[in-house]
């Protein structure tokens, strides 16, 4: 026992050491039961699966490009608009399926409230794909 013994020594202190053994005979014990156990986990039907040549149907979504200058005109894909069509160009562009993916590019010197105009009429004709477009360090 921890915590007395049968000599008449006057250090009656508790044993301060853990003793691992029983602890190492769990961990061994459940060692072997993960071994014996993990090769009856992978249980898979053979079965023989018909074959069938295809061609992957993949249908690129449109882009649409939308520039802003610094004035404040706006451009869809290099064409000018005004603010009217914009709203009506997006909405039957929301319809389309795919939806295409909107590029925005805006100039660095235009205003903020430009871009977040474009960005809410987009987000109110159900566009849902919109991306910045910006020049990389060279």
């Amino acid at each position: 026992m921890a915590f007395g013994g049968l000599n008449n020594s006057s250090n009656n202190q508790p044993m301060a050491e853990i003793n691992m053994v029983p602890l190492i005979d769990v961990m061994l014990v459940l060692l072997v039961i993960f071994i014996v156990t993990a090769p009856l986990l992978t249980h898979a039907v053979k079965i023989d699966l018909p074959r069938a040549s295809s061609n992957q149907n993949i249908s690129q979504a449109e882009k649409i490009q939308i520039a802003i200058n610094a004035q404040g005109t706006v451009y869809w894909n290099g064409e000018i608009v005004d603010e009217a069509s914009l709203r009506a160009r997006m909405a039957t562009a929301a319809k389309l399926d795919p939806q295409p993916e909107l590029h925005l590019r805006a100039d660095r010197t235009t205003q903020y409230e430009n871009v977040a105009k474009v960005m809410s009429d987009a987000a109110q004709a159900g566009l849902a794909k919109i991306g910045f477009v910006t020049e990389p360090n060279n």
